[in-house]
């Protein structure tokens, strides 16, 4: 069995390693993200709650089986401690009909021996045109 990248970095270069691997259709990289335990979530846009690695690893694998998909994640607004991170996302994509659309995403990291890992993936359909950001960074 091939050995799979550590990565080590923060939550922000695992979310990184996340969209790259949807975006390649690599499931094998993307499941290695997810935190070892068995309560991780899973919530695809509109679909239910999945729990725990099988689960989460069989819709992966049926959503991306005809290859990657094109999600660019943007607009994020994060918060932290020291053993945890939640990120809301704007999900950039095309819909079957080649128009823009979009998502909002929730992703949880947890710090974990191994690193930061996701332990909560939660997508809903955004209504509406993609939101502005508006949001001005505050540097202290």
């Amino acid at each position: 069995m091939k050995r799979q990248k550590q990565i080590d970095g923060s939550a922000a270069e695992v979310e990184a390693a996340f969209y790259d691997a949807l975006n390649r259709a690599d499931v094998e990289t993307l499941m290695a993200l997810w935190a070892d335990d068995e309560e991780v979530v899973c919530i695809h846009p509109g679909g239910p709650r999945l729990i725990g690695h099988a689960e989460i690893r069989a819709s992966w694998g049926a959503i991306l089986e005809n290859g990657g998909l094109n999600i660019q994640p943007s607009q994020l607004h994060e918060t932290h401690t020291l053993m945890s991170s939640v990120h809301v996302v704007v999900e950039g994509t095309t819909a079957a009909s080649a128009t823009p659309a979009h998502l909002l995403a929730t992703n949880v990291y947890v710090k974990t021996p191994r690193g930061w890992r996701i332990v909560l993936h939660h997508v809903s359909v955004a209504p509406g045109p993609v939101p502005v950001d508006t949001h001005t960074p505050i540097l202290h």
